[in-house]
């Protein structure tokens, strides 16, 4: 699950992002189908973008030359 932690968790912030406004009347087959895409397209975004390259920890000792 850590290799997608980050896509899921991003899905369903985008998600639930689209569903808070869709909740004041309840909700109209439009309103599902554009919870369902924003879930999907935050989702699959995220997974595709690679993350950055990681470095090392800094030390906290200044290096000499």
């Amino acid at each position: 699950m850590g290799r997608y932690a980050k896509a899921i968790i991003a899905a369903i912030i985008a998600a639930l992002t689209a569903l808070v406004p869709a909740l004041d009347g309840g909700l109209t087959v439009g309103e599902v189908i554009a919870v369902v895409l924003a879930g999907l397209a935050a989702g699959g975004v995220v997974y595709v973008v690679p993350n950055a390259a990681t470095s090392d920890p800094p030390t906290g000792r200044a290096s000499r030359p």
